[in-house]
């Protein structure tokens, strides 16, 4: 049986994030793309972005192979991404790669409240980091025009 700190971890709604993926397919049709993988867990996620002319989000997209703390990242990042800029991002992966670190505090990020069990939790601050870290490459990089 799960022991208190893992119920806490793996709430239902944190699971019921991770079945929201199926909203954001990954496919050939976006411009901005990358793959990260976690070096602690081995999680890796492909994502897939569309901007405006503004450099704002307008679509996204990705293939996620994690545990559901990656997943449940991954979701709310698709969720709230629209309209977004590239420093907005990488803002909010900063400020979360600083909370996770104990320097700062949960960034403002639609959502993320349902990922702070995670923070005591090191083995999974990777996975929680991915789809940040998978966006701020995808918004560096420019698929290549077939």
């Amino acid at each position: 049986m799960a022991d208190q700190s893992s119920a806490k971890l793996y709430s239902p709604a944190l699971l019921a994030l991770a079945t929201e993926l199926a909203n954001y397919p990954l496919n050939d049709r976006f411009a901005h793309r990358a793959e990260a993988r976690s070096r602690t867990c081995g999680s890796v996620i492909a994502m897939g972005l569309t901007l405006d002319d503004a450099g704002r989000v307008t679509d996204i997209g990705m293939q996620v192979s994690a545990c559901a703390i990656g997943q449940a990242s991954a979701a709310l990042l698709a969720r709230s991404a629209a309209d977004c800029d590239g420093q907005l991002i990488a803002d909010t992966h900063g400020a979360i790669e600083e909370w996770l670190a104990g320097a700062g505090a949960l960034p403002g990020w639609p959502g993320l409240e349902a990922l702070a069990p995670a923070r005591a939790h090191p083995g999974r601050h990777g996975a929680l980091l991915l789809p940040w870290t998978a966006a701020s490459m995808a918004l560096s990089h420019r698929a290549p025009q077939g």
